[in-house]
């Protein structure tokens, strides 16, 4: 008998996903680096992407990246979160590419690939109004710029980038992927040569793809959320883009327990205070109707409106840690003890259950396995 609660991974659909938006951003003359945090860094994930033509496999977590080579992926590891300098040494060693927007941070990493013997590839971030990392103003970007050229001999400035959508939730509409063409070009008249990459976000950044509007100096992106979510990524809910549509939306999906049926009143009895996460919650009373309790809580998934309940009638009224309650009043289903629910999940809940302890992971299909 499997185990529960379950997080089901289809490596069929995965790729079949992967080579789609890898085939919408190579019409556009972009490159994919193939992130994977999502999966809590499942080497199988990261095989997936290489057989799918992705150009470098990403992740904010070095150990997710080291557990990659570890499993024979051969194209370069890209550390996407900014490093600490504790980790630098490691960093040399398992990454031929990185994220930056510190001086101090590029001085050391450069000591710590000369101590390695290596040449370490950075990328220079550029902060256009998300408010994550990167360097703030042009001036200061190409100065850096400038002194990794000329000064830092274990690094080589491979390029620049930006974030957008993250943090400041800032749309990467058309000026902002012109602006960052521009501080390419800032660069590389600082520098005398041209950059090998400009590296212009995310998931969200396929929408100037679709539309078209993707300046040609934009030549690489960093997807994840895309390929493991598909139509159920936020942009696809935020923006309706029916290109998201051509995606499955079920390559990760949550199987979870039925612990107790019962039909109970829909407004708590008693003085309320606060639930079991601190906060006040709000309760719509609809009388007695029947509910199933599930094996699975916020603490495995975090916000209960990412799980996605794929019972026709059920509905997911909320979580405590360890438990989510599902109303099951209109379902034509009748639910017992020891039933499953099976769940679509939006990218929040997939990188939480892929790191939940508590959560079996269940791969189908052959891994890395060319389409």
């Amino acid at each position: 008998m499997k185990k529960r609660p379950g997080l089901n991974i289809d490596h069929e659909k995965l790729r079949e996903n992967m080579k789609t938006v890898i085939s919408w951003c190579d019409e556009a003359g972009i490159d994919v680096a193939g992130v994977f945090k999502i999966t809590g860094g499942l080497a199988s994930a990261a095989l997936d992407y290489e057989a799918c033509g992705a150009k470098w496999i990403a992740s904010s977590r070095l150990e997710q990246l080291a557990r990659a080579k570890a499993a024979g992926v051969s194209i370069p590891m890209l550390m996407i979160r900014v490093p600490m300098l504790s980790e630098l040494d490691e960093m040399v060693k398992v990454c031929e590419y990185s994220l930056q927007s510190e001086f101090t941070t590029l001085k050391a990493l450069d000591e710590a690939a000369i101590r390695a013997g290596k040449i370490h590839n950075v990328i220079l971030m550029a902060d256009l109004g998300d408010l994550r990392e990167g360097f703030w103003e042009l001036e200061e970007l190409t100065e850096v710029a400038k002194y990794t050229e000329e000064v830092l001999t274990g690094l080589h400035l491979a390029g620049i980038g930006t974030n957008l959508g993250c943090y400041g939730s800032v749309i990467p509409t058309e000026a902002k992927m012109k602006q960052l063409a521009e501080y390419a070009e800032a660069v590389e008249a600082a520098i005398g040569r041209p950059l090998e990459i400009v590296s212009g976000g995310a998931t969200s950044s396929l929408m100037p793809v679709f539309d078209g509007k993707m300046p040609a100096k934009i030549n690489m992106l960093r997807i994840g959320g895309a390929a493991f979510t598909g139509a159920l990524e936020e942009t696809c809910r935020i923006y309706g883009r029916k290109e998201l549509k051509q995606l499955h939306d079920d390559a990760i999906t949550l199987d979870a327990e039925v612990i107790e049926v019962r039909t109970k009143p829909t407004h708590p009895v008693g003085e309320l205070g606060v639930n079991a996460f601190g906060k006040k919650a709000r309760y719509v009373d609809r009388g007695d109707r029947t509910r199933a309790l599930l094996a699975i809580g916020g603490a495995d998934f975090g916000d209960p409106d990412d799980i996605l309940p794929q019972l026709p009638g059920a509905e997911v009224l909320g979580c405590s840690g360890d438990h989510t309650i599902l109303d099951i009043e209109d379902c034509e289903e009748n639910l017992k003890v020891g039933d499953v629910v099976r769940f679509k999940l939006h990218y929040s809940a997939i990188l939480h259950l892929s790191s939940s302890e508590n959560v079996t992971k269940y791969e189908t299909g052959e891994i890395g396995c060319l389409l």
